[in-house]
């Protein structure tokens, strides 16, 4: 009598306990497993940072492209390129007229 109640209640229980345990197995993989919700947090927290990567690499290359269309024969003011080579070099023609400045006040 006793080894009948306790059949049918281990039958009873199983079933139930198989359920709850199949449902929690789904439940933490739907958390934690590897296509889980925290994986996925994880995928956008890195996809973040790849488009501001990839936003400031554009931008870098907006300004190397710029410095090389400034390269251009056409682009160059030859008035202002003659002006700041002298400066730099400390060069001047016979005609120029030179105003000397002092240590503390450079010209460039």
């Amino acid at each position: 009598m006793v080894f009948v109640f306790l059949r049918r209640s281990v039958r009873a229980i199983c079933a139930p306990l198989l359920f709850l345990l199949l449902a929690a197995y789904f439940i933490w993989n739907a958390l934690h497993g590897e296509l889980g919700i925290r994986a996925y947090q994880h995928q956008k927290t890195l996809q973040a940072e790849a488009q501001l990567a990839l936003a400031n690499a554009h931008a870098e290359q907006n300004i190397w492209r710029r410095r090389v269309l400034a390269l251009n024969e056409n682009a160059l003011d030859s008035d202002m390129l003659d002006e700041r080579s002298r400066a730099m070099l400390n060069d001047s023609l016979k005609g120029d007229l030179v105003i000397p400045y002092g240590d503390k006040h450079p010209l460039y």
